[in-house]
């Protein structure tokens, strides 16, 4: 089956599971039953738990009930952009099972900002859960007026938004990754954290803000966004997005070429995903949240980001392979594994292998 014809039907089945009261409560008590040494709070909000699914599963907000039936502790719906668009032609994903991977060259499609706020507002949660909000460029807005698309994507769903992602780091929108230069991301990044301060004014309320970054990025680009994070105050780093390397594929060298560009995710790209939070961390410490994603399959992958610097972890493409009860595998693996660790919870673990001394 075309994986994005399968894609609609999986969630659609997960929604409409999510409708029935009765079957929604007994997936949920299997599915999302919580650990409570899993128990969290990071950027202000307090999490059952650390595992959240990334952005690009869910792009209108239309299933986040059957998400957390599912036992995510967050959902990141989007990429949003400011206006609709259809995306690019399809075919437009495709599934790379010897590797555990996916290569998508979506091209944030969505219904827009105006529709998506409008569907968080009226949403009425019968699960609740964090919901992050990944924001995007429409992609016939041109370069130059990138900033007011950002601005315009901000102000509508900054007030339903737990927290709010600026996405500049996805290969499927021509330029879009021209913008992680500190140069065009400082205004960027400023002008939107004003935007969601002005949208969210008179609650009170300030939405943390982060930025979501590619793992094809030069160490010396790392550390720029890095230290420009630090400046700004921004409050997080996401890290990463897709890949446009192939380098270490096992599918068919043909089969992959025959796939055409997009973005990789999955398995291969697990250790450059880790090696960009190991320097991240080092970098920022704990003067920046770090919000891993890229490769994470197992608790053990979770466990890993954890004790490389990571707050959060965040994955997707191993949902496609593993299904439903994949996250409560997670979390049944990661209370074992913090069990088993001399931590007292997972805020003590973040960051602990950079923290040992070697004794002689």
């Amino acid at each position: 089956m075309d994986p994005e014809r399968a894609h609609h039907l999986a969630f659609g089945a997960i929604r409409a599971t999510a409708r029935v009261p009765g079957v929604r409560d007994a997936v949920a008590g299997v599915l999302a039953r919580r650990e409570p040494s899993l128990r969290t709070r990071v950027l202000g909000i307090d999490l059952s738990g650390p595992f959240v699914l990334a952005a690009g599963f869910d792009k209108n907000a239309e299933g986040i009930d059957g998400l957390a039936m599912l036992g995510f502790d967050a959902v990141e719906i989007g990429t949003v952009t400011g206006e609709p668009q259809p995306g690019n032609p399809g075919p437009r994903l495709f599934r790379l099972p010897q590797d555990r991977a996916l290569v998508n060259r979506m091209g944030f499609n969505n219904d827009g900002s105006a529709a998506v706020a409008a569907r968080l507002s009226a949403r009425r949660p019968v699960l609740r859960v964090p919901v992050g909000v990944n924001i995007g460029k429409t992609k016939v807005v041109p370069e130059e007026e990138a900033v007011a698309d950002y601005v315009l994507c901000a102000g509508r769903l900054a007030p339903h938004a737990d927290y709010l992602v600026v996405n500049v780091s996805s290969p499927n929108t021509p330029g879009l990754r021209d913008l992680q230069s500190v140069e065009r991301l400082r205004p960027l990044l400023t002008a939107v954290r004003e935007a969601a301060d002005r949208a969210t004014a008179s609650t009170g309320r300030r939405v943390p803000l982060l930025v979501k970054i590619a793992p094809d990025l030069s160490d010396e680009d790392i550390d720029a966004v890095a230290d420009l994070a630090v400046e700004l105050g921004l409050d997080g780093i996401i890290a990463t997005n897709t890949t446009i390397g192939r380098r270490g594929l096992r599918t068919d060298p043909a089969t992959v070429e025959e796939m055409g560009a997009g973005g990789l995710s999955g398995a291969p790209l697990r250790e450059r995903s880790l090696a960009v939070l190991r320097r991240l961390h080092r970098r920022v410490g704990d003067r920046t949240v770090l919000v891993s994603a890229g490769g994470v399959e197992t608790a053990e992958d979770v466990w890993e980001r954890i004790l490389a610097g990571a707050s959060l972890v965040q994955g997707y493409s191993a949902f496609v392979y593993r299904g439903p009860a994949w996250p409560r595998g997670i979390h049944r693996g990661l209370a074992r594994l913090l069990a088993a660790s001399p931590h007292q919870s997972l805020a003590d673990a973040v960051g602990a292998e950079h923290r040992k001394v070697d004794t002689p």
